[in-house]
């Protein structure tokens, strides 16, 4: 594991598995909790704990099955809870009672869910390009509404066969749009934008363990177009609407301030995600798409912007800030922007 000076690691025990926790050395204060996405780690978040103002203890937390943290199974039929549920537990372990919250990409479901199960642990939700409250997949409107009672179109046989496979393999090259290293620079980041830090980015990728448990999960099979739908284990099944679905968030007590922060070009998390089989399929990328009617793509971001709607009629309040030279990881490739936002909101705590 690759640390910038001034981060330390350390392994925390706690009562559901041990964790792997970055930390700023010498840093007191108000915690300020940093969650990462789907293939990546809490190496990805090491300058943006650097940047964190003074009078606040930045941890970033490994979730199970990512970089240091124990590789525990996933049970997908409890969508993102157990990863939730993890970062509770090692929050009761280090003794913190509350905390700013950060979540990027699947982050920012796990910390949405979190939110929604345990509201007075969070001061201010910070969501980075977050997983719609709907998912990963399946259903079309700003409603979330299911495609298919079975979630035909999501969970782990989205998953490209190639890139799981360079996945398991170690792959650090260039050599192939399904190497990690490929898949980051083009989707991850808006092109040409190459991270200072790429080759620490693909160290971090890797750590994802493979299989049924894990990335991606196992495969549910169906007669419904594309034929794929959720399993019952392991990561891409945990966001498929059938498993995961946040549409009650208004309904918590208190309602901390919520920043929605995200890049105009993010192609992972969007109305017309490339990961989307329903918008690849309209593409003509996955043969025999039904048309609108039957598998619209989903629209992600008009879903998310309907829950916290709802969360602010409620009494909620979200701002949500859009950086127009960003994609997936604004954290990444715009700081100086990602951070005016994401400091503003830590003084709302």
């Amino acid at each position: 594991m690759t640390l910038f000076e001034g981060v330390t690691s350390r392994r925390v025990p706690t009562d559901r598995l041990t964790v792997n926790v970055l930390e700023v050395a010498g840093r007191t204060g108000d915690p300020v909790v940093f969650v990462h996405g789907n293939i990546s780690s809490s190496l990805f978040w090491q300058d943006t704990m650097l940047d964190v103002p003074a009078g606040y203890r930045p941890i970033a937390i490994d979730l199970r099955g990512f970089g240091d943290t124990d590789p525990e199974p996933v049970d997908a039929t409890r969508g993102l809870r157990d990863y939730a549920d993890d970062v509770v537990a090692t929050l009761a372990a280090l003794e913190v009672d509350s905390a700013h919250f950060v979540g990027w990409s699947m982050g920012g479901g796990v910390v949405t869910q979190l939110l929604r199960d345990h509201p007075a642990l969070v001061r201010t939700l910070t969501l980075v390009n977050p997983v719609s409250p709907y998912g990963f997949g399946g259903t079309r409107g700003a409603d979330g509404e299911l495609t298919d009672v079975d979630g035909a179109g999501s969970g782990a046989g989205g998953a490209s066969p190639d890139f799981v496979q360079r996945l398991r393999d170690g792959d650090t090259s260039a050599d192939s749009p399904f190497s990690p290293r490929q898949i980051m620079l083009a989707y991850y980041v808006k092109p040409p934008f190459e991270p200072a830090h790429a080759d620490l980015f693909v160290e971090s990728m890797l750590t994802t363990r493979i299989g049924d448990d894990h990335y991606p999960g196992d495969l549910g099979t169906t007669s419904v177009w594309p034929g794929i739908k959720p399993g019952t284990r392991g990561v891409l099944n945990t966001m498929s609407p059938t498993h995961f679905r946040i549409d009650d968030l208004h309904t918590i007590d208190p309602k901390p301030p919520i920043l929605w922060l995200r890049g105009a070009h993010d192609q992972i998390v969007s109305d017309t995600s490339m990961f989307d089989l329903a918008y690849l399929g309209q593409l003509g990328a996955v043969p025999g798409w039904p048309g609108d009617e039957t598998s619209p793509p989903q629209p992600m971001i008009t879903q998310t912007r309907a829950v916290l709607d709802r969360y602010a009629e409620s009494g909620g309040t979200y701002d949500e800030v859009v950086i127009a030279d960003a994609s997936h990881s604004p954290h990444l490739e715009t700081p100086a922007e990602f951070a005016a936002a994401f400091h503003a909101m830590l003084a709302k705590g």
